[in-house]
């Protein structure tokens, strides 16, 4: 591909509003600790939709195979952020996955959690947006093909379904033992 189509992806407005998002979304959790659950779910519940709208029009391109995305989240980062909203998100924290793959050989459903969906969504887009906070056009290029393949791959679906149990959170009548408000025939909910 040629240096200016290379361009026109890296500076696209798809590709520059989902920058924008991105690093919104990371300050809001970077800034998070101390907040208060029910806020904490309104925001969170409003940028999400918004991530994925911006992401899923993202030209699609491809990045070179031997590229290596640089990792600007350590271990240390992601464990950190996930600890912290799993403090925000107290109880509510764990759901159920009856959409994962791996359910359909399995008797039992995956056990997930809303502060490690979250955690993984701030990994992949932190990543990205400090890639293009260097502003190295050839690395801004390829971090739009990984986020876009990485998109499709695996974190569509985690923010989906950290959406569908942050939903679940806000929205769910107050539940008793018999689970009131969950017209879901084969979903449980943890509390």
């Amino acid at each position: 591909m040629e240096v200016d189509e290379k361009k026109n992806v890296v500076y696209s407005r798809d590709t520059i509003e989902l920058v924008t998002v991105a690093a919104e979304f990371c300050a809001y959790l970077e800034q998070s600790e101390g907040r208060k659950r029910k806020d904490f779910i309104d925001t969170v519940l409003k940028i999400l939709p918004l991530l994925y709208l911006k992401a899923s029009l993202l030209p699609a391109v491809e990045g070179a195979e031997d590229f290596l995305p640089e990792a600007f989240v350590s271990e240390q980062d992601y464990e950190f952020m996930r600890l912290t909203l799993g403090d925000i998100m107290g109880d509510k924290d764990d759901y159920l996955d009856f959409c994962n793959d791996e359910v359909r050989f399995s008797d039992e459903p995956a056990m997930k959690t809303i502060s490690e969906d979250l955690a993984d969504l701030y990994q992949a887009l932190k990543n990205f947006v400090e890639t293009y906070r260097i502003g190295i056009d050839e690395n801004m290029y390829e971090a739009v093909a990984e986020v876009g393949y990485s998109f499709s791959l695996y974190w569509g679906q985690t923010l989906a379904n950290a959406l569908r149990a942050l939903h679940r959170v806000k929205y769910a009548p107050h539940q008793g033992d018999d689970d009131e408000g969950c017209d879901c025939e084969d979903e449980e909910w943890i509390d």
